[in-house]
């Protein structure tokens, strides 16, 4: 095995939820993902739609009993010494997939190696081996440093389950957003200002939407009271009532990811072309919803595809763009939305 060190450090991140085209939800996801030689582990293993162990939504002891297994304080869970590093978003089953890894101790260090794809009790590193990823060594102090993080104060306690305050006159459309929010495990509240509401509530919101009938002296009243209760919000304006666009938008808000260490970072649209970038491969899929003069949505699929690291600009086709478009750029981890500018 080489000497050669990889950095170890976490991060914050997100599996972002959102309405698909095809009706379904996709649940929102927090969790701490592995940073190594300054980069995201997951962004490394192709477009893979997962998470790590360490999901702020498991109960404190499943969280303490992940960490102190990749501390080997604990045995490991699969056969050959292996371990969960990134799993299903949806369930905790094998079945639908996990990469694991042996972990083990090399003197004061710590290796991780022999990645793969596994689905039953023992991995196939032949056939489903990740074989240019790792083996990756890290240094002993600062790889128990960064986990035993985690760890302080008696364990991990789970932040506020994630909220938004919706703030707008159309009753109906905040009614569906709060619904498709909740859908995906986002907590939404609905109101017509914020002057009533206590600080320790206001405190509790990660974003706050408001409605396009929101008039700027209502939206500044609005701030003044996150201000006055020392909250730290994301400020959502809505493009359109247009419900998987107000969740997109939501969810980018939302993501309070380093935004070094994302994967999709731009998206700007004109008539005729959509700017993406992207810092590492992945899919990539882009959905049109415009609205026509009887105020009905529409959606196109303008792209769904691979992208390698870098800009790309995408052709929009005539129909998708024209009157009142908007564009949703959806990868794994992250969600950006976009009028498009004539």
């Amino acid at each position: 095995m080489s000497a050669d060190y990889a950095s170890f450090g976490l991060a914050p991140a997100i599996r972002a939820g959102g309405v698909l085209v095809n009706g379904d939800h996709q649940v929102h996801r927090d969790f701490t993902d592995f940073v190594v030689d300054g980069r995201p582990l997951l962004h490394q293993l192709s477009d893979l739609d997962a998470v790590s162990p360490l999901a702020s939504d498991v109960p404190p002891a499943v969280f303490t009993a992940q960490v102190r297994g990749l501390l080997l304080e604990e045995d490991a869970p699969l056969e050959d010494g292996r371990y969960v590093i990134y799993g299903c978003p949806e369930c905790e089953s094998l079945e639908c997939g996990a990469v694991t890894a042996v972990i083990e101790r090399a003197g004061d260090d710590f290796v991780w190696r022999d990645f793969a794809w596994q689905t039953t009790g023992t991995a196939d590193l032949d056939l489903n081996g990740y074989h240019g990823i790792g083996p990756f060594r890290f240094r002993g102090q600062e790889y128990r440093t960064a986990l035993e993080r985690l760890l302080a104060d008696g364990g991990q306690e789970p932040p506020p389950r994630r909220r938004v305050l919706l703030i707008g006159a159309r009753v109906d459309v905040l009614a569906k957003i709060a619904a498709a929010l909740r859908t995906i495990n986002i907590g939404a509240d609905i109101t017509r200002d914020a002057a009533d509401i206590p600080p320790e509530e206001l405190r509790a919101y990660g974003a706050v939407a408001f409605g396009r009938a929101v008039g700027e002296s209502e939206r500044a009243a609005v701030r003044a009271a996150f201000d006055r209760a020392g909250a730290d919000v994301a400020h959502v304006d809505g493009l359109a009532p247009i419900i998987p666009l107000l969740v997109a938008q939501t969810e980018a808000a939302l993501d309070r990811s380093p935004p070094e260490q994302r994967r999709l970072t731009r998206l700007v649209a004109v008539e005729g072309e959509a700017g993406v970038e992207v810092t590492s491969t992945c899919r990539v899929q882009l959905i049109a919803y415009r609205l026509d003069r009887l105020h009905r949505t529409h959606t196109h699929e303008v792209f769904d595809g691979v992208l390698e690291p870098g800009e790309h600009r995408i052709p929009l086709e005539g129909r998708a763009a024209k009157g009142r478009s908007f564009i949703v750029a959806r990868t794994t981890g992250g969600v950006l939305a976009a009028p498009v500018i004539r």
